[in-house]
């Protein structure tokens, strides 16, 4: 704690000290205060406004510092001022008493607080960020909540110092009148429980849970706004249609048909969509059919004598599309017609927001679910358009192996196929704007990829700037900027890897009015809807994620909020998002790393272990890599996991259900794991942290209680 939080504890420690030592308290009594109703009058009578200074000040003063007295010195200013000017000043006085003590607790309090319980404050300040005004009205209508409490527990809480106070200004005018009022019969009084009757009580919950439903009541205003240059069908062919089948589009269908309702789904090209036909798949089978290769070449490490790999591209290709095949079933027009879905292989536009044109009919559905994906980027480079450009797309296409192979783009598809290509046989050149590899990443993540890469023959740019695509006799040339000084990459091809952008043309939503966000998905709110709270979107035409499990993710609130809104939704939660980028060895994470807990301001603390200390990664040669764990300070609460490691993505999964579920490294520690396994590694590295972590001051004792055993005779 800083020097300034002491001094301002100690401040207010020693000022409410005083209030109660000093005896003050004991006049802040009902009893007190009708005894010496008359002698205030007087005063006032005599000296108006200097008792009105230092009413209000003695008011903001016992507000602000949350001591008892608010409510009677209300009672004693409406009996004083009567209740105009009396609501007038009290207003004020208790309005700015509380923010006081609102800002005295938000700067006492806060930080300590959230950073202890950072994930429950990150659950209350997204609620407060969307309803806090509101929340905040409800409790200052009824006066059964200690308004005391109210400031000090909204300090905690990231809700804006000038939101509390016209929020608490307006909501307080009610209470504050009906004890204003009151003041008026101050000598009568025989309690202050007496001043709220049950139906007065009432009557302020009433008005209390007024403001919740006017809000209902503005979002119908406003779902009748949007929808009004729209007539809405009477009857629906369809709960729900789909247009989009890939990752997104068919678990949307597929949970949509689980529950019975009657689901439509679109898809003009191929079933399955990117994952299976030009991304995850294809991939994944040319990276293994690398690693075969990069085995073969490795394998005198290990006592094997082999020979140079020959590798035969077609034959490559052959397996890639293979793999496509055989997975192909389970994405297929078949199954999803089984499940009791129908399937159109056509178009689809919206023309409005429950009829979608596919082909030449008409198709109707009370909910309407986007999940078109996205496509590869092409920067627009002077000379690119004449240029053999591969993407992820048109890259399985391929049927010879490229000689020289330029990979524009460093991240997660940059590093994993040009390190294949590498593996292939290619001579291979990685261009990345950025400083680093894989820059989301920390930096020695980005810098351990790169020297894998280095390592297996890629030449790897960092920060360098593509300018243009020239061409000449000898072939093509991508011309390049690196600290000022400009060279020319020779290739055959250029491989494109530098993002994805969202399929939102075609669909008709320009006429609808539905928006796009600044980085070109769909704007959308936390539950995936679109301004047309009928239509919702999942997938990479979503964002902000474009992985198939996050699309799988989103899917599933797509559906069942589109079902069963009415009743429950669910806003999406991407704080356990785990990712894995499939190089080798692989690089996975999930939560926080340390690029961004400093970019949020989130204290953490760093436990770190080395494959290198792993024996199964030992026998198995693969000591490259580390596990790097951010917990929060003092605290075994996980707050992200970086792997890099062989097969890192599939002992990721441990981390993530440790996160989701709130079990800390003493509960990973505690887990028996087999031996040797390389997810042994995740148990070392929770040991790492108990071994930094130990009770100093208890192993003392026990070593002077050992010593002292061991000195007794016959023991």
């Amino acid at each position: 704690m800083n020097r300034q939080r002491l001094l301002l504890i100690a401040l207010l420690a020693a000022v409410v000290a005083l209030f109660y030592l000093s005896g003050a308290a004991d006049y802040f009594t009902l009893e007190t205060m009708q005894a010496y109703r008359s002698d205030f009058q007087a005063m006032f009578s005599q000296s108006p406004w200097q008792v009105a200074g230092i009413f209000f000040a003695v008011y903001v003063v016992i507000t602000a510092l949350s001591l008892p007295g608010a409510a009677l010195m209300t009672l004693l200013g409406g009996a004083l001022f009567g209740l105009g000017w009396g609501l007038l000043i009290i207003s004020f006085a208790s309005t700015i008493g509380a923010t006081l003590a609102f800002v005295i607790s938000r700067f006492l309090f806060r930080k300590p607080i959230e950073k202890r319980f950072p994930r429950q404050f990150e659950r209350i300040n997204r609620g407060v960020e969307r309803d806090g005004a509101l929340y905040l009205f409800t409790l200052r209508l009824v006066p059964i909540f200690p308004f005391f409490m109210i400031n000090l527990v909204m300090g905690l809480t990231r809700i804006k110092t000038v939101t509390f106070y016209w929020v608490s200004q307006v909501a307080m005018l009610p209470g504050t009148a009906v004890y204003v009022n009151a003041g008026g019969q101050l000598g009568e009084l025989e309690s202050l429980g007496g001043i709220l009757s049950p139906s007065l009580l009432a009557s302020f919950v009433l008005l209390a849970v007024f403001p919740w439903i006017a809000r209902r009541i503005v979002l119908l205003v406003q779902k009748r706004k949007a929808y009004q240059a729209f007539k809405r069908p009477t009857t629906f062919d369809y709960d729900i249609l789909v247009i989009g089948g890939g990752s997104a589009g068919l678990v949307t269908s597929y949970i949509a048909s689980a529950v019975n309702a009657k689901v439509a789904l679109v898809e003009k090209h191929k079933m399955g969509g990117d994952c299976l036909n030009t991304g995850c798949v294809p991939s994944k089978a040319l990276i293994r059919a690398a690693r075969a290769a990069h085995e073969i070449r490795t394998a005198p490490r290990f006592g094997v004598t082999s020979s140079e790999p020959q590798i035969d591209f077609a034959k490559v290709m052959g397996h890639v599309h293979q793999a496509i095949s055989d997975i192909e079933p389970h994405d297929s027009v078949e199954r999803y017609t089984q499940l009791g879905v129908e399937v159109y292989q056509d178009h689809a536009t919206l023309i409005s927001p429950w009829e979608v044109q596919v082909g030449d009919k008409t198709l109707t559905a009370r909910h309407v679910v986007l999940a078109t994906g996205a496509r590869p980027k092409v920067p627009s480079l002077p000379g690119i358009e004449h240029a053999p450009v591969l993407t992820s797309e048109n890259l399985w296409s391929l049927t010879e192996l490229p000689k020289r192979l330029v990979v524009l783009g460093g991240g997660a598809i940059g590093c994993e196929l040009g390190q294949s290509f590498a593996r292939l046989g290619s001579q291979v050149t990685l261009v990345e704007g950025m400083p680093q590899l894989m820059g989301r990443e920390d930096q020695e993540v980005g810098e351990a990829v790169e020297n894998t890469l280095a390592g297996e023959g890629v030449t790897v740019m960092t920060d360098t700037k593509a300018l243009e695509v020239i061409s000449d006799a000898s072939g093509y040339q991508l011309v390049v900027e690196h600290h000022g000084e400009r060279s020319e990459l020779a290739f055959d091809y250029l491989l494109v890897s530098v993002g994805r952008q969202a399929n939102i043309e075609g669909l008709g939503l320009e006429a609808l009015g539905v928006t796009t966000s600044p980085t070109g998905t769909l704007e959308l709110n936390e539950r995936l809807q679109t301004r047309l709270p009928n239509i919702w979107a999942c997938g990479d035409l979503a964002g902000p994620y474009q992985l198939t499990h996050a699309a799988a993710h989103q899917a599933w609130h797509a559906a069942v909020n589109a079902l069963f809104g009415e009743l429950k939704s669910f806003a999406v939660d991407y704080r356990y998002m785990p990712a894995v980028t499939y190089v080798q060895p692989e690089v996975a994470r999930v939560g926080l790393n340390e690029k961004e807990a400093k970019e949020k301001h989130i204290a953490f603390e760093v436990t770190r272990y080395a494959m290198a200390d792993s024996d199964r990664a030992i026998a198995e040669g693969a000591t490259e890599g580390f596990i790097k764990v951010l917990t929060v300070p003092g605290k075994d609460k996980i707050l992200g996991a970086t792997i890099v490691a062989e097969n890192a993505g599939e002992w990721l999964g441990e981390f993530t259900i440790a996160m989701k579920h709130g079990l800390g490294l003493n509960k990973l520690l505690g887990t028996i794991h087999p031996y040797p396994t390389l997810g042994e590694a995740a148990k070392a590295t929770a040991g790492v942290w108990k071994n930094a972590h130990k009770p100093e001051r208890i192993l003392a004792l026990l070593k002077r209680y050992f010593t002292w055993r061991r000195g007794r005779s016959g023991s």
